[in-house]
């Protein structure tokens, strides 16, 4: 076998199948949360910082109480707390909330940082107790798809359930369709009896939870117990990347976290043949390509519609 066909093995295999799904999950939770901020009208830049906290409070939850279970619950607890607090500010108050949120992406920097070498010291925590990994013995009858889905972390499943529920409440519930006009017609629903502000409350308690359980993941999860300073490593900007390329449908994003997780796993099993320097911002790139093929369709509608306009 040529060292092509080697690479090409190993870059499409099963275990990258695996990879993606264990690398999209806390993107898709978080831009699952984006999505019902983004209809709320709320662009919400801070979802770094709310993934970042969750993935401290969940290994600090279990370090404490030495069960991964007290780490959710602690993540859980954090994610409704921040969500509060952004819609304190951006709701309330009336903030900025691109501002709000770089602030609070740079305080969650701040505040895990201190708190884990408080804890941990400098070198931050691993082994800590962690989420089993699911095996499910009749997944192994089905080739290919069966290894990928089996040995995965409980959020891996629950995500699919909570997309699916996400879908269902925006598209086909009355609350969804409240939660919508609240950022499109806020004054037809106030019209209506309905309170914009609630709507935008909740939508950013959402958020806060979704991103707390997509950074329990990561710590819990993903890698285990391990919480490391800004371990989120910028998947809230990535998040908000994809709830704009699937215009905030819950179903769409999470194809757009699969993308952002295919090609990390592909940079995973690439830095056995190529420098890690080089794999790492292979998702990144994606990433970008993702926001102007964003910028270029919107452009393209506005050529369009201006000649019927005329």
């Amino acid at each position: 076998m040529s060292e092509f066909e080697k690479i090409l093995s190993t870059v499409f295999s099963v275990g990258t199948l695996q990879q993606m799904l264990r690398s999209a999950t806390p993107v898709a939770l978080a831009a699952i949360g984006g999505s019902m901020t983004e209809h709320a009208g709320i662009m919400n830049i801070g979802m770094d910082g709310m993934i970042l906290m969750g993935a401290f409070f969940g290994v600090l939850g279990s370090f404490l109480a030495h069960t991964a279970l007290a780490g959710v619950g602690l993540a859980l607890l954090m994610g409704v707390l921040v969500g509060m607090f952004f819609a304190l500010l951006v709701v309330r108050y009336k903030s900025d909330e691109f501002i709000i949120g770089c602030a609070l992406n740079t305080f969650a920097v701040g505040l895990t940082s201190y708190l884990s070498r408080s804890y941990f010291g400098t070198t931050g925590t691993k082994g800590n107790p962690a989420l089993p990994a699911l095996h499910l013995p009749f997944l192994n009858k089905i080739p290919i798809l069966g290894p990928m889905l089996n040995d995965q972390s409980l959020f891996v499943y629950l995500t699919w359930l909570i997309m699916l529920l996400a879908w269902l409440f925006v598209y086909k519930t009355p609350y969804g369709f409240w939660l919508r006009a609240s950022g499109e017609k806020p004054d037809t629903l106030r019209t209506a009896g309905i309170s914009p502000k609630r709507m935008k409350w909740i939508a950013s308690i959402l958020c806060g939870v979704l991103c707390a359980l997509a950074g329990a993941h990561l710590s819990l999860g993903h890698l285990n117990g391990t919480f490391a300073e800004n371990m989120s490593n910028s998947r809230g900007y990535i998040a908000f990347a994809c709830v704009i390329f699937a215009a905030a449908n819950p179903a769409k994003a999470y194809l757009a976290a699969l993308m952002f997780g295919f090609f990390e796993a592909i940079g995973l099993r690439l830095q056995g043949y190529v420098s890690a320097d080089l794999t790492n911002i292979i998702p990144y790139v994606i990433t970008i390509i993702m926001m102007v093929y964003v910028v270029v369709r919107k452009q393209q509608r506005k050529k369009k519609a201006a000649p019927a306009s005329a």
